[in-house]
């Protein structure tokens, strides 16, 4: 969205050289490099802004809230698109085959910026509210919606051309190699030009959650696991060739779909095949990997490509959720309803003030990847339970009511229980904070 540029060009005291005509006008025309020097600028996310010295302050303050109210529009919408979009590629009418992990991966990302953006948004807004003498620099935002939204300087589908761009260099070393579309051999290109030419790393301890989307691994290469194997994945799925995928202790191997799954094992220049594509895990005698072999295999469960983003959304709900309570070392989602079914404890009431202050912005980024993983598992009664915990540590009383609740039916007998005892007290909970709010705000009196 740009917005609109005025440009006043004023002659100097000094001129004493001008033309007669342009004396008079006191106006002097642009020069070409000057208007190309602004087109460049303007494609590049800037837009000038240049007022007559009798412009005042509070009309530039009213421009650029014009501008951050658009902005924030925008992002609002982003966010709500973003979900919708998400929520149709990973449909449960779509056959599981037809779902692009790319494209969900890429939509989660984006609804996550496009809020991240929303709140830095508002902070400007509310800035520029507060203080009107502020004058503050016109960003141009040339995109209206989720497909357009830069992520690291590209689209969603610039992203997804990426991924091709990485299959057409697999392309190019098989042809240069003068070889057939050996198994082996397909293999070992793809991890040469993954690993080796384009520099894709592991992160050894993932502790930030930019690693765990997709468009910052294709930025940086660098990121979990799961990211990597999602990109070999979609890599591979280009070549013709399909990656399936387990979860076996804290890894998830991925290994080609065979008949013969013993030939995955078979070492060949001191490696297995199934070593070549998962890496140094499966050598690892330390990891549950380093004990598979080909009927062991079979007896794995394939994920499906629900499970994996379920994976990958799994990873960002526990990074948000340790930077969210980042001032509450080990605070665990569970924790206060062991507390609430101690008998010991079972007259005690839960406080507002007892409930720890998290960073909301984290907090609420951990619920948004919540939310997507009941979309995905919507009767998953222990993924529904933590989405619960978080609404209650951000407050959100009636809401964890309801998904607590909901989780009630399907939970075992056990769980249950804990969580009746729970949801009991937080009905009280619920009642005081909104008789505050009613006192609050002079709506509750007493005769």
């Amino acid at each position: 969205m740009l917005c609109d540029s005025f440009i006043t060009a004023v002659t100097s005291t000094t001129a004493t050289t001008m033309p007669a005509a342009a004396a008079a006008s006191h106006v002097f025309p642009i020069r070409y490099d000057h208007d190309q020097h602004l087109r460049w600028r303007r494609r590049n996310g800037t837009s000038i802004v240049s007022v007559s010295a009798s412009a005042s302050p509070l009309s530039i303050n009213q421009m650029n809230m014009d501008s951050s109210s658009r902005r924030l529009k925008t992002y609002q919408e982003v966010v709500k698109s973003a979900r919708e979009k998400f929520t149709q590629e990973i449909s449960f009418q779509s056959k599981d085959k037809d779902i692009s992990l790319a494209k969900a991966l890429l939509y989660i990302a984006a609804e996550d910026e496009a809020f991240i953006s929303l709140n830095r948004e508002m902070d400007a807004c509310s800035l520029l509210k507060e203080r009107r003498d502020v004058s503050a620099a016109l960003n141009s935002q040339e995109w209206d919606c989720v497909e357009q939204m830069p992520l690291a300087g590209k689209s969603t589908s610039q992203w997804v051309s990426e991924l091709d761009n990485i299959t057409k260099d697999v392309e190019a070393e098989l042809v240069s190699r003068d070889i057939g579309c050996h198994l082996v051999e397909l293999l070992d290109a793809v991890n040469l030009v993954l690993f080796e030419l384009r520099g894709f790393k592991r992160s050894p301890v993932v502790v930030d959650s930019k690693y765990s989307y997709l468009h910052t691994v294709l930025s940086t290469r660098c990121g979990s696991a799961i990211l990597l194997s999602i990109i070999y994945i979609e890599v591979c799925r280009r070549l013709g060739l399909t990656i399936v995928g387990s979860r076996v202790g804290e890894d998830f191997l991925i290994w080609p779909q065979t008949g013969n799954p013993e030939e995955l094992f078979k070492v060949t220049s001191g490696h297995s095949l199934f070593a070549i594509v998962n890496g140094r895990c499966v050598e690892d005698p330390r990891s549950k990997a380093s004990d598979l072999t080909g009927n062991s295999l079979l007896g794995l469960e394939i994920a499906t490509k629900r499970d994996i983003i379920g994976i990958a959304l799994a990873n960002l709900i526990r990074l948000h959720w340790k930077r969210a309570s980042r001032s509450n070392p080990g605070l665990m989602l569970t924790s206060p309803l062991r507390r609430a079914h101690n008998t010991d404890e079972k007259l005690n009431r839960i406080h507002n003030s007892s409930i720890p202050l998290l960073r909301p912005q984290d907090l609420r980024l951990a619920i948004m990847a919540s939310e997507r993983s009941l979309i995905l598992q919507p009767h998953n009664w222990s993924l529904r339970r933590d989405h619960g915990m978080m609404l209650y540590y951000n407050r959100k009383y009636g809401q964890a009511v309801q998904e607590l609740s909901i989780c009630m039916a399907f939970a075992p007998e056990e769980e249950a229980e804990v969580l009746e005892a729970f949801v009991e007290k937080l009905h009280l909970l619920r009642l005081e904070s909104s008789w505050k709010s009613l006192a609050h705000t002079g709506q509750l009196t007493v005769p």
